[in-house]
């Protein structure tokens, strides 16, 4: 998996950019536009939970390799601060790999390095 090959749908559409692509560690990062705020001028809470998802989704994917694939079950993101622009950096690590599923948590920072928003993603692994 390279970031070719997972550079589709929502990602693409947001703008992410995938900067680290470890089985152990994903960062993602998305510049913030026009088109990621909400009607009161601030990052919509959808693009905190896509970040999320993605950041968590490939990292799991890496992980899992050629024995299937994995789809989420769960994603809760809490949102922390405020980002009207900038650059927002998720970086996710594993908390639990298992079987059957994973849980991975992810931390979204603004351009500053502060955190605005925090989350975890649960995975369920499907055997190929």
């Amino acid at each position: 998996m390279d970031a070719e090959t997972i550079d589709v749908g929502l990602a693409r559409v947001l703008g992410v950019k995938y900067e680290v692509l470890e089985a152990d560690h994903v960062v993602v990062s998305c510049l913030v536009t026009p088109q990621h705020l909400q009607g009161h001028g601030i990052v919509h809470g959808g693009v905190y939970c896509a970040l999320v998802e993605t950041a968590g989704s490939v990292g799991a994917s890496l992980w899992w390799g050629d024995r299937g694939r994995v789809v989420g079950s769960a994603n809760q993101t809490d949102f922390l601060r405020p980002v009207s622009d900038g650059r927002l950096t998720a970086s996710a690590v594993p908390v639990h790999r298992g079987r059957s599923q994973q849980l991975w948590t992810v931390d979204v920072v603004d351009g500053e390095g502060r955190l605005a928003a925090r989350g975890q993603v649960r995975l369920a692994n499907l055997p190929a």
